[in-house]
């Protein structure tokens, strides 16, 4: 009889664990999410707040659980970041993901053609915790472009247009080091090479794909471009961009450069003077990079816009055959009344 009680408190005391166990399991492991929503956590924060952050997302069904397994796990301080709380999600992963910092990257895409400092601020501060102004700053830190190798002309030549994936914390200093890495790699074997062939440095070359970007959106045309651009360079002759004198001048609404633009100072005007600008006029897409380092070998010294202005454009070795291709672009643009 004695023997038979000790087996039924045995067994009492093994469903009373094991219950417990499953409610433990119940409590830390079993879905507790009603929809997939994504939580911004700004500062590092005490449980209460990340559980207001929570509560408020919609997505956690039950707050008492989650604040059971924040303690077993002993969480004290919900980490800064952009979380995403998914469906099939328990307790202890969600309370783990904060407590550890597990982010979820954002897509960073930086398109080509973005001419100033400004709109790249705006375009890099979309998905991430700094705002404009803070990465304004940093683009306009030129001691942080000189520490990376780049001076307050060149330092925008150093973002590289694609999509990158960073974390939302991601600090505006932290951003040109990332770029910097980017840059380095795009820049590495092959294409340095290549820039070496053709006599320009990698920001050199991205100087004058900045140019070759404003001049053409024909893919096929970016090699010619280029390689009338090199064979100027080569014979000492001033480029004559007008896109050069647009941003001297700062409009790129210019629909035609006239006399009185070309009297502008800035060294950014290449009727004025010889050889590349100090800096990109533009940030190029990496096409139009690599269209400069395969430029094309030819004896073109001058191109212009056709008179189809379908695009497209007429390339010429002497002056007198550029004229008359000029003549006849200038006759279109007269006939549509463009000033």
């Amino acid at each position: 009889m004695k023997r038979k009680a000790i087996y039924i408190a045995a067994a009492i005391l093994l469903f009373s664990a094991s219950a417990a166990v499953f409610t433990v399991w119940h409590i830390m492991y079993r879905n507790n999410t009603i929809k997939e929503s994504v939580i911004y956590i700004n500062e590092k924060s005490s449980p209460d707040e990340f559980f207001q952050i929570a509560e408020a997302s919609g997505s956690v069904k039950n707050l008492t659980t989650l604040r059971y397994t924040s303690k077993i796990e002993k969480l004290s301080v919900a980490e800064p970041g952009r979380y995403i709380i998914k469906p099939g999600m328990g307790n202890r992963e969600i309370v783990r993901m904060v407590k550890y910092g597990w982010q979820t990257p954002v897509k960073l895409t930086i398109s080509g053609n973005i001419r100033t400092k400004e709109r790249l601020a705006g375009i890099l501060s979309r998905n991430i915790r700094p705002d404009s102004l803070s990465i304004l700053n940093m683009l306009n830190n030129d001691s942080l472009a000189e520490s990376l190798g780049f001076n307050k002309a060149t330092f925008i030549g150093m973002f590289i247009p694609n999509t990158y994936e960073v974390f939302w914390t991601i600090t505006s200093e932290d951003i040109a080091r990332r770029f910097k890495r980017e840059f380095d790699s795009f820049w590495s074997g092959e294409r340095v090479e290549k820039a070496k062939k053709i006599g320009l440095s990698p920001l050199q070359v991205i100087t004058l794909a900045s140019i070759v970007t404003e001049e053409s959106n024909v893919r096929e045309e970016y090699p010619v471009i280029a390689g009338v651009y090199l064979n100027r360079i080569k014979k000492g002759m001033p480029l004559q961009a007008d896109p050069t004198v647009k941003y001297a001048v700062g409009d790129f609404s210019l629909k035609r450069v006239l006399h009185k633009h070309l009297e502008s100072n800035s060294p950014y005007n290449t009727y004025k003077y010889t050889g590349l600008p100090p800096g990109p006029i533009t940030i190029p897409s990496a096409e139009v990079i690599d269209g400069v380092l395969n430029r094309a070998k030819h004896n073109y010294l001058y191109f212009c816009a056709k008179a189809t202005l379908d695009g497209t454009h007429a390339f010429s070795e002497t002056l007198a055959q550029h004229n008359r291709y000029a003549k006849a672009y200038q006759a279109a643009l007269n006939r549509l009344k463009i000033r």
